[in-house]
């Protein structure tokens, strides 16, 4: 097991919370809930030793597309593939963008 930490730039922070997806099921739980203004913070825990880079790049691609709103997300990774982890961010958002 592996525990890594993310930071990047952020918007205003989120309104609301969000649980998407099921460790148990799809491999990946993605845990949102509003952070500091300006700054998204991600902390994931994986099962797949050595993967940092991996994370870093899908996140950089993810978050170089548009300016994301300030939150603190958990992520619990059992070995999802990157689009498995994207659809789970894009659905986290999703919901909090219609609370």
């Amino acid at each position: 097991m592996e525990t890594l930490s993310f930071t990047f730039p952020a918007g205003e922070p989120g309104a609301g919370r969000a649980l998407v997806g099921c460790v148990g099921s799809g491999d990946l739980e993605v845990l949102l809930e509003p952070g500091a203004h300006g700054v998204l913070a991600i902390n994931v825990v994986t099962s797949v030793n050595g993967s940092a880079p991996r994370w870093q790049q899908l996140f950089q691609r993810l978050f170089a597309e548009q300016l994301p709103p300030a939150m603190n997300i958990d992520i619990h990774d059992f070995g999802a593939t990157p689009g498995v982890v994207r659809l789970r961010l894009e659905q986290g958002f999703e919901e909090i963008a219609h609370d």
